[in-house]
């Protein structure tokens, strides 16, 4: 019997691998009826998971500590995805980090994830959150590009694909990956309620088999311009963007991780920056958000050759 599963997602190039795996039927024959949303910004994605919207959430895993930490909802993460693929966007003109005084940062959530990236490194040139900046809250990668581009008053943002692409092409300057800046993160996950996870196993398993079918099939350069295709297609990206897009999602280190593992190293430095920056709110250890059982029960799926 198939099941449907309701997954959210932001509409940006790290959402390739579901678009792929749509495309080509790999949910499907795993018995999953897939339906991709998306929401405007990170608290509605965490509101959204906690009030059932939908089951399953692709987003930076600093949600999934905030859920659990701050708004006392309980949930797991079973997979990893990438570091971010994040770079700190400036507008022309700004050259070094202490010219952000008297700025503005434009973030998707002021408490959560990306923005804790920026205030690490501006914090290690001297500025305060706050004090020598001002932080905007305005949503998603493309209504930060937006404002950016609407208002040059908005100083910075930290964006990841294709924005980042979109915006140095119309100008805007970067100061490279975030990681550069602050050392190993994690970034990308997937991550349910925990009684939801605990109580439907078998779908969660056969999801994460299935969604690293879809990231062999992405990561084969072999398949460069289908995935292209798929970009353009459905999210509208130009045709160039989407190309460099695909390219940077196959690069070593830096695009997608080809098993969607978690990063112990990035979760740790994940979790010590809301540690510093998340307003008193002291987080737990990996193993309190992380339940590795259902990404093994993946990988001894896909190793039987079983679709369930």
């Amino acid at each position: 019997m198939t099941e449907r599963l309701v997954v959210n997602c932001n509409p940006t190039a790290k959402s390739l691998p579901l678009r792929a795996g749509l495309k080509l039927g790999l949910f499907a024959r795993r018995a999953i009826s897939l339906e991709l949303v998306s929401t405007e910004n990170s608290r509605e994605q965490r509101e959204g998971l906690a009030s059932g919207a939908f089951h399953i959430v692709h987003v930076a895993i600093d949600n999934a500590v905030a859920l659990r930490d701050v708004a006392g909802v309980d949930v797991v993460v079973f997979m990893g995805g990438d570091a971010g693929m994040n770079e700190l966007i400036v507008q022309p003109g700004i050259d070094a980090l202490e010219q952000m005084r008297g700025g503005r940062l434009v973030v998707d959530a002021p408490d959560t994830a990306f923005a804790f990236q920026a205030y690490r490194m501006f914090a290690q040139v001297g500025l305060e959150r706050d004090v020598d900046y001002t932080v905007v809250a305005v949503g998603r990668g493309e209504l930060r590009i937006k404002a950016m581009l609407d208002d040059r008053a908005n100083t910075a943002s930290v964006l990841n694909l294709p924005y980042t692409l979109e915006a140095k092409a119309v100008g805007l300057k970067s100061f490279g990956d975030t990681t550069d800046f602050i050392g190993p993160y994690q970034a990308g996950s997937a991550f349910a309620l925990r009684d939801w996870a605990d109580a439907n196993r078998d779908l969660v398993t056969r999801y994460i088999a299935a969604y690293i079918e879809c990231l062999t099939f992405v990561l084969d350069a072999a398949n460069h311009d289908a995935c292209v295709a798929i970009l353009t297609d459905e999210l509208g990206t130009q045709a160039d963007v989407a190309s460099e897009c695909v390219r940077l999602l196959r690069l070593d280190r830096y695009g997608l991780d080809p098993l969607a593992v978690i990063d112990e190293a990035g979760f740790a430095n994940t979790l010590e920056l809301r540690r510093h920056f998340g307003a008193g709110v002291t987080p737990g250890r990996p193993s309190d958000y992380v339940d590795s059982s259902f990404h093994r029960a993946a990988q001894e799926l896909l190793r039987s050759g079983a679709l369930r």
